[in-house]
């Protein structure tokens, strides 16, 4: 392993900055990145030596730099990830990969195309602890596998942004698929949001696998105390794994002997602890990722072992929305796309593959839907309305007839849209319906409305509870009732903070021209 300082880093917060310490530590790191400014100047009082930016895109065109590890939330993955395998740099990326499977094979491409290593932050698999468990069950020193289990239980981080299923599951998943060395023919799970609606804070997930052995993953951030323990239940013996205590490995030799060949008799033993050679999962980890960067070897959590991992996950989290708390089987190979048993989908829709649409939503006939859009709750698109692809429109949203929105537009919860310019209860005016379009990478924040007639560009940003009775341009931001113009924002979302001819903005990096009436990217 050399020692070149040709590594960056995207996002220095909660587990970044113990991503940030390691590189720093193994001396190849050359740039940090985050965009908040404070956690930038959080770091820099420990790491001060260590170049920092506020955009990521800074290292995507310097040519020192050979790899990123991004550090981000879950959300950003795909898409940054996507921009470093299209610079030709290599890429560790902290799990998941990405939100879903079809996106994690486009990467799984991608990086193949660009001849890029493409590693996953699973870190339990490069665990001394757990290397040794692989060890003992290749050896047969415990047995035919019959049983495998994990509990990973805290009280501590509460996320709204990711269920507990997608935050705290990924390790066992991967460990458990390495371990028994294929992946389960079968999920079920079942779960509870006790403190946001459509978030699980508890999840248990149980696995088929074809060889016969079953396994379930229990996660919860509702645990009065951390626990953090896998169980691998063998013919002669069984294994614990113990992340929390001190010796992390222990060997249970307990064996079963039948009684007049009818009755299972438990002979126990006791304990012993499990030696193993030490040393820090995460340096172990980034340590590998260095290795594979210079012998450009494939990784032991590669994308492959990513999108394993993504199935797996896609498969638990439709068994969690569409049978409650009730267990039900899913074929993870066969995915179109979801709809929440409270959901009702009219006939004659279209709806994309990867779409999904949660409670008490309607989808009212002849409308069409594209691909991986998010549809919340208590949501009614239709008739004849046209939704592009990877839309997401939160809780409590109408989008009439006369309604189209472009791709990748975002809807606020209970923003509104309007398809009659003055309605009345007694007359019949379904022939003076305005049109309204939405297009691409537009938002449209939390309670505003959207009188018909008017359109709204690519990648506007419309505040939360603003009225907007005419056309907004494109990249415009406003606000206010009725709405007007306050600015300019970026495609990233982030406002453009001067108003010379030329703007670079402070996220991202892109360039844009300001002239007299509209925006363009440069």
């Amino acid at each position: 392993m050399t020692a070149d300082k040709n590594i960056g880093i995207i996002g220095l917060g909660y587990w970044g900055k113990n991503l940030l310490r390691n590189l720093y530590e193994l001396k190849v790191l050359h740039t940090a990145c985050d965009q908040s400014q404070e956690v930038l100047s959080e770091r820099k009082k420990e790491f001060h030596e260590v170049k920092y930016t506020a955009s990521y895109r800074d290292m995507l065109n310097d040519p020192e730099i050979k790899a990123i590890v991004i550090s981000t939330p879950a959300v950003k993955h795909y898409d940054l990830v996507k921009e470093v395998l299209n610079a030709g740099k290599d890429v560790f990326v902290e799990k998941p990969l990405a939100l879903t499977a079809k996106e994690g094979e486009e990467l799984i491409g991608l990086a193949s195309k660009k001849n890029c290593i493409l590693m996953i932050g699973h870190i339990l698999q490069y665990h001394p602890a757990v290397v040794k468990l692989k060890q003992m069950i290749s050896s047969g020193e415990i047995g035919k596998i019959r049983y495998i289990y994990s509990n990973r239980l805290n009280i501590g981080k509460l996320r709204t942004e990711e269920n507990i299923l997608w935050s705290f599951a990924p390790h066992d998943i991967s460990v458990i698929l390495m371990l028994l060395g294929e992946e389960p023919i079968f999920v079920s799970a079942f779960g509870g949001d006790y403190l946001n609606i459509g978030v699980n804070d508890v999840t248990l997930t149980n696995l088929e696998f074809k060889n016969g052995v079953k396994g379930h993953v229990f996660v919860s951030w509702l645990h009065p105390y951390k626990e953090q323990k896998l169980v691998v239940v063998g013919s002669k013996g069984m294994v614990v794994f113990d992340d929390v205590s001190k010796e992390k490995l222990f060997l249970y030799p307990h064996t079963i002997e039948w009684k007049d060949g009818k009755i299972p008799i438990a002979q126990k033993a006791d304990f012993k602890i499990i030696n193993f050679d030490h040393g820090e999962p995460l340096k172990l980890e980034l340590c590998h990722f260095i290795d594979c960067i210079n012998s450009r070897c494939t990784p032991k959590t590669d994308g492959n072992e990513g999108l394993r991992v993504l199935k797996v996950l896609e498969a638990a989290e439709e068994a969690l929305l569409s049978y409650k708390n009730n267990v039900s089987s899913q074929n993870i190979q066969n995915h179109k796309f979801f709809a929440h048993e409270t959901a009702y989908v009219d006939n004659d829709v279209t709806i994309g593959e990867g779409t999904k649409i949660w409670h008490f939503s309607h989808i009212l006939s002849n409308s069409k839907i594209g691909k991986d859009c998010v549809i919340g709750q208590n949501v009614s698109i239709g008739p004849n309305a046209i939704i592009g692809n990877k839309c997401k429109i939160q809780n409590n949203v109408s989008v009439y007839k006369g309604v189209t929105l472009e791709d990748e537009v975002f809807c606020g919860p209970s923003c509104v849209f309007t398809n009659v310019y003055t309605p009345r209860a007694f007359i019949e005016r379904k022939n003076e319906f305005l049109p309204t379009l939405v297009k691409k990478g537009a938002t449209i924040g939390a309670n505003a409305t959207i009188v018909c007639g008017a359109n709204i560009g690519k990648y506007a940003l419309v505040g939360a509870g603003a009225v907007v009775k005419k056309d907004v341009s494109d990249y415009a931001l406003v606000v206010g009732v009725p709405a007007k113009q306050i600015g300019w924002v970026c495609s990233c979302g982030t406002t453009l903070k001067t108003v010379h001819k030329k703007v670079k903005c402070d996220y991202c990096g892109k360039l844009y021209r300001i002239l007299s009436d509209r925006i363009e990217e440069i």
